[in-house]
């Protein structure tokens, strides 16, 4: 008995042993993960630490080698220059409206189109599902000199009306709404509501919509950042001065020989402002939605 007893302390300390060692791998893992994943990060955020840095240095401090990441003369002079010599705060209007009224264009048509292509059952439907989602490998240049001779000859160059027109629709969005209807809305749940009477607005709306709010806020953030950020649309579209977006009032501090690195880190960093507050603000709806796009069935 008590040779059995010896073993069974013994076995339990080799348990005991065996345990934490195994605790200590899983804990050097974790640690060397954790390092990583700070020094990544860290270099992901460098560039933009440096722009913001730009924004406060002298011409001289800015070609200096090497460069610094917080200046030793901080000044505020590129920020006056550029509020003061260009329509900065119009072109970021400009943005913000063409943005928001895009963001809510795509927002509606994919909500509509989603739930549709989702949850009724037509062979015409698969088809023409099928053909959005063809058209998301065409690019957006291959049919842009057309769409721009319609809005010319609609009248709207120059103006936020005319910029919207090549922004009603994102074919991703509209998958993004269909799987999560599929995945998220019990098809249980419309026959009860039809069985009592509801008709399909009535369930569209009072259903649908708020079951989707976690995929309309990702989608949200994805329509007014592809907005926000586009360039060659309203490049040809927007050809007077105060009609331009940030972005193409962006690239006017570069000409063909020079950049004006202090005021264009000056302006870039203003125009961060606004979509880094909407993407904090909508940043868990964001997650949520595009986590619940689902690739099971």
């Amino acid at each position: 008995m008590t040779t059995t007893h010896r073993a069974d302390a013994l076995l339990t300390a080799d348990d005991l042993a065996a345990r934490a060692l195994r605790q200590r791998k899983r804990r050097r893992t974790t640690l060397s993960i954790d390092a990583f994943l700070m020094v990544f990060g860290f270099l992901m955020v460098l560039p933009l630490l440096l722009l913001i840095g730009n924004a406060f240095k002298t011409p001289q401090e800015m070609v200096a080698w090497p460069p610094t990441l917080v200046p030793n003369d901080p000044t505020f002079a590129n920020f006056r220059a550029v509020l003061g010599d260009t329509p900065l705060m119009r072109w970021m209007l400009n943005s913000f409206l063409f943005a928001t009224m895009s963001t809510v264009a795509i927002v509606i048509t994919s909500a509509i189109a989603g739930y549709v292509f989702g949850k009724f059952r037509f062979r015409s439907l698969n088809l023409m599902f099928l053909v959005i989602l063809a058209t998301a490998i065409v690019p957006f240049e291959v049919y842009m000199i057309p769409l721009y001779f319609q809005v010319q000859s609609l009248g709207l160059l120059n103006s936020i009306w005319g910029l919207l027109i090549g922004y009603l629709v994102m074919s991703f969005g509209i998958f993004l709404i269909r799987q999560n209807v599929i995945h998220s809305i019990p098809d249980e749940l419309l026959e009860a509501a039809r069985i009592d009477g509801a008709g399909e607005i009535w369930i569209f709306w009072h259903i649908v919509l708020p079951l989707l709010r976690s995929a309309l806020g990702a989608l949200s953030v994805l329509a007014f950042f592809q907005a926000w950020t586009a360039f060659a649309w309203p490049l040809i579209v927007a050809t007077t001065r105060d009609s331009y977006t940030i972005e193409v009032g962006l690239a006017l501090f570069q000409t063909g020989f020079t950049v004006d690195l202090g005021r264009l880190s000056a302006a870039s960093t203003i125009v961060l402002i606004p979509s880094v507050t909407l993407f904090v603000i909508l940043r868990r709806n964001f997650v949520q939605g595009v986590a619940g796009t689902g690739l099971k069935e």
